[in-house]
């Protein structure tokens, strides 16, 4: 039992490791030697654990980036039937921007990252990351559906359009906040992104 939560531990300091050079470096610039020097781990310990540094990838998008966008933006969602939608959507999406940190406003959103660098070159990274879009996409579908049932969304409004185009924006203010190094960006999406939300009431 030591011996498995030993390795389990092992495990898991390898994915955390691995993420944070991906993500400051991307993908396909991190080496295995690299995410070894930063574990302190040997070569043998890594192929233990992992055939290769793809599966590893894939890895990481399941536990550590698709955790980030379920813990961010999916689960609060779930406060549909206890909040006004419109309130809900305007406070979620407010509050996880206003919560980045240094780091995540210069390096943009991990998720989008590896779409834009791998997500198109590689089929089984694109249908993990496919699917944790059409997750936070069906869950915002949910939401509005619900939101008209409440008679706080208007009947006529599109939600599939809606999904992606809240999604869209979001994932693509952070990239353009990027380039620009200006946390003016981020501010001026909020403030017409509220405006966008409160039409659909």
């Amino acid at each position: 039992m030591k011996q498995k939560i030993k390795s389990e531990i092992t495990q898991q300091l390898i994915i955390e490791e691995s993420f944070k050079l991906f993500y400051k470096n991307g993908y396909s610039k991190t080496s295995i030697p690299e995410i070894m020097s930063k574990t302190g781990l040997s070569k043998g310990a890594f192929y233990h654990h992992f055939e290769s540094k793809h599966e590893l990838g894939k890895q990481v998008i399941k536990d550590i980036v698709r955790k980030r966008i379920y813990d961010s933006m999916i689960t609060p969602l779930n406060n549909y039937k206890k909040e006004n939608v419109i309130n809900l959507l305007c406070r979620i999406f407010t509050e996880r921007i206003k919560s980045f940190s240094i780091e995540e406003k210069r390096l943009g959103c991990p998720a989008n990252n590896l779409i834009n660098e791998i997500g198109c070159s590689d089929d089984v990274f694109r249908n993990i990351l496919k699917q944790l879009i059409n997750d936070w996409k069906s869950m915002l579908i949910k939401v509005l559906e619900e939101g008209k049932l409440k008679k706080e969304i208007k009947k006529d409004v599109n939600s599939s359009a809606v999904a992606i185009y809240l999604i869209s924006g979001f994932e693509g203010v952070r990239g353009i906040r990027k380039v620009f190094d200006d946390d003016k960006i981020l501010f001026e999406y909020l403030e017409t992104l509220k405006k966008h939300i409160h039409q659909l009431g």
